[in-house]
């Protein structure tokens, strides 16, 4: 079996994306989610380049992490002086840090016009600062910037670099594509070429997604030889990104058989949910479509798909969802067949056929409804309310009744701000509750006065939050068009536990509003009221 040693860089390279901005607390909370996942390598960050960065290093080391060795970033001394006094480098040996990360040029071109030296000063460059580090009794790893676009101009000179590099005592050399314009079958030659050059030598691949190919270009050294690979969580970074761990540890954990392994026994199942932490740090939404951890990875929408994967699911699955701690979904839409049905229903306990008459109503019922606008394929804590009322589920009651809302917008003159009234009575556990509440809007006043209402019967919706809030015009109609045209709102909610999304369609957008906010609260109720149920029944 060969193993592939991973090298997360999301803390350094992942945070130069333009919209990440990791605080102290986000990088500490990070790599030790990234520890869990059984990661070889967290790079910190370039210390002496921030405060944020700096300090990392010195917190990081009050934590005691089960599988991963922290990495710290940083440069060859500067031409003009030694290697012994550079601040770069002394700041990197204060980090502290067992393991140095340098990166050095390897494209003569780049030495010419961006550093203004000549080739054989720049060795001498390089050679220091691998040997200073090393001297310090650390392990030195030698990122070789813009290898392959310095490797294609003139080979010599980048092998030259490398041979320095090792010569002073690099413990492995890191061939980075880091315009990102190469392609795999540019870097598989390349690599075999340096296996048989300089056969003693630790390769590893550090590659930017500029086409779209950092995955690829990266596997593709790995087949060639590379048994390093640099990457951040979900891709990101500077750019277009870098190469995604996440679908190169599943590809070198699930589609080589037996010969590769990257991640501890155990740890692959927790990919997904790494993913996501990373992606709500970052605060940036999941790619729903990215491979193996999207949430749309295993979701199934056309009826004929669904079919065929009740029979058996690796008829439309290359791999089982939950490998990568994923899950199958299927979805019920405007495409759905009654395979889906059935299927939905299963995941709730439902022993259907597809000739039952209520599964042929409850299809109906959603193609017309899907027809009108609402989009249950992105919000399934309604479809599962539409569903198991439907077939009556156990639990899913009403919760409460509306009797009426009125909401109430006032603006006095063009540079005030809008005052935003709402009013709700409802009929609640049989008390009719009447509550007003202001909000930062009319659907906030709404859901204020919402909440109000329920708040003494059911308190641990307080637990509850708004975590996203989407409205879009619907294409128009004879019926519906211009600004009565007809709107979908989605709104996804959490609490400590879970997120769920519902949906609402109206030509009116308050109401459309209301209809997502009273399923939220209710999907919430009933979740809460099931698991206690099955808690006691546990007892």
């Amino acid at each position: 079996m060969k193993n592939i040693i991973i090298y997360d860089t999301t803390l350094r390279d992942g945070n130069q994306s333009e919209d990440v901005n990791f605080s102290i607390e986000d990088k500490i909370r990070i790599a030790l989610k990234l520890d869990t996942l059984g990661i070889a390598y967290i790079e910190g960050g370039w210390p002496g380049a921030s405060p944020v960065d700096t300090a990392f290093f010195k917190e990081i080391a009050s934590h005691d992490l089960k599988y991963a060795r922290i990495a710290a970033f940083g440069a060859t001394h500067h031409p003009s002086g030694e290697a012994s006094t550079d601040r770069n480098l002394l700041a990197l040996l204060a980090s502290n840090a067992p393991t140095l990360t340098i990166f050095g040029k390897c494209a003569e071109a780049h030495v010419r016009e961006a550093l203004r030296v000549t080739p054989q000063r720049y060795l001498e460059v390089v050679h220091d600062s691998v040997a200073c580090l090393r001297q310090a009794g650390r392990e030195v790893l030698f990122d070789a910037e813009h290898f392959f676009d310095g490797y294609a101009d003139n080979p010599g000179f980048s092998m030259a670099v490398l041979k320095k590099a090792l010569e002073a005592g690099a413990d492995t050399l890191v061939l980075c594509d880091t315009n990102g314009g190469t392609l795999p079958k540019d870097i598989t030659p390349v690599v075999k070429q340096l296996r048989k050059e300089l056969p003693s030598a630790k390769l590893g691949i550090h590659t930017h997604n500029d086409c779209d190919l950092a995955v690829a270009t990266s596997l593709a050294a790995v087949e060639a030889g590379a048994v390093m690979v640099q990457g951040t969580v979900n891709g990101v970074g500077e750019r277009c990104g870098n190469a995604n761990l996440c679908s190169i540890i599943s590809v070198l954990e699930l589609k080589n058989g037996k010969a590769c392994h990257c991640l501890p026994e155990g740890c692959l199942p927790s990919l997904q949910s790494v993913s996501n932490y990373v992606a709500e740090i970052a605060n940036m939404a999941p790619f729903s479509r990215q491979p193996f951890v999207g949430r749309s990875a295993f979701a199934h929408k056309g009826g004929v798909h669904v079919s065929a994967v009740n029979r058996s699911a690796n008829l439309y699955e290359h791999i089982s969802p939950e490998s990568v701690g994923n899950v199958q979904r299927v979805l019920l839409t405007e495409l759905a067949g009654r395979s889906n049905i059935v299927a939905m229903g299963r995941r709730f306990g439902f022993h259907l056929d597809k000739e039952e008459p209520v599964v042929k109503g409850l299809l109906a019922e959603l193609k017309e409804k899907s027809s009108c606008g609402y989009d249950y394929a992105a919000a399934e804590a309604s479809v599962e309310l539409l569903l198991l009322r439907k077939l009556g589920r156990r639990g899913v009651r009403d919760f409460f009744k509306l009797i009426r809302f009125r909401v109430l917008e006032s603006k006095h003159n063009n540079n005030a701000t809008p005052l935003s009234e709402a009013t709700v009575t409802l009929e609640v556990e049989g008390a009719v509750e009447h509550t007003a509440a202001f909000g930062d809007g009319p659907v906030n006043a709404l859901d204020s006065a919402l909440r109000k209402a329920l708040y003494g019967f059911y308190p641990h919706l307080k637990q509850m939050r708004l975590v996203d809030f989407k409205v879009r015009v619907l294409t128009a109609t004879d019926n519906y068009k211009g600004t009565g045209s007809l709107v979908r709102v989605l709104i996804e909610s959490a609490d400590q536990n879970h997120k769920w999304v519902t949906v609402g369609v109206s030509c009116n957008i308050i109401e459309a509003s209301w209809q997502a906010l009273s399923d939220s609260v209710t999907y919430k109720l009933y979740k809460d009221e099931n698991a206690n149920r099955m808690k006691k029944h546990a007892d």
